[in-house]
C-alpha cells in the first residue's frame, strides 16, 4: 500500500496576455503585492496563436511570464486562479478585459495550468477550477502532448520554463 507524501516543490507563475502596456504594469504591481517578488520576467513575446482574445484585448497581443520567488503549495492553485480572475475584472473597462492572467505552476516534472473550463483532460481542483498538465519533463526538457496549447508547445516557451526550472534545483 502506498503512503501519502508531500508534493514536489513548485514555482508559481502567471502568463499575462495584453495589448496596452499600462494594464500590464497595473497587473504586475498587483501580482507582486499578492504573490511576492518575481525572480524571472520574460520580455514581451508576440502572441498570434488565435484571434480568441482580439475582441477584448485588441491587437497586437503580447505575452509576458512572471515567475515568483515564494514557495508555492500546489493545492493553492484554485485560490490563485480566483484571485487572478478577480484582478482581471478589476482591470476591465466597459465589460471588456484589458488583460488575461493565466496562473500555473511548474515542478521538476511538469508545468500545470489552471482553468475555469472543464475538458476531458482536466482535473477538478474544487471551486470550479480545473488543472491541466500542459508540459511534461522528459529526456532533459519540457515536452508538449496532445492537449498542449500551441504557444506552450513552442520551443521558445519550453526554454523559458526550463530556465525557471533551474531555480527549483538550487
Amino acid at each position: 500500500m502506498g503512503k501519502p507524501s508531500q508534493p514536489e516543490p513548485a514555482i508559481l507563475f502567471t502568463g499575462l496576455l495584453y495589448q496596452k502596456a499600462e494594464y500590464l504594469t497595473l497587473a504586475k504591481e498587483s501580482l507582486n503585492r499578492l504573490f511576492g517578488d518575481v525572480f524571472l520576467e520574460t520580455t514581451p513575446l508576440p502572441w498570434d496563436y488565435s484571434d480568441y482574445y482580439m475582441d477584448e484585448l485588441g491587437s497586437p497581443i503580447a505575452r509576458v511570464f512572471l515567475f515568483f520567488k515564494n514557495p508555492f503549495k500546489q493545492e493553492g492553485l484554485p485560490d490563485i486562479k480566483i484571485i487572478t480572475n478577480d484582478l482581471e475584472n478589476q482591470l476591465s473597462t466597459e465589460k471588456r478585459r484589458n488583460i488575461n492572467i493565466d496562473p500555473g505552476y511548474l515542478t521538476l516534472s511538469k508545468v500545470v495550468l489552471a482553468s475555469t473550463k472543464n475538458y476531458s483532460h482536466r482535473i477538478s481542483m474544487g471551486r470550479g477550477i480545473y488543472a491541466e498538465v500542459t508540459l511534461l519533463f522528459q529526456d532533459g526538457c519540457y515536452r508538449p502532448h496532445l492537449f498542449t496549447y500551441r504557444d506552450y508547445a513552442t520551443e521558445t516557451y519550453r526554454k523559458i520554463f526550463a530556465r525557471a526550472r533551474k531555480f527549483l534545483k538550487i
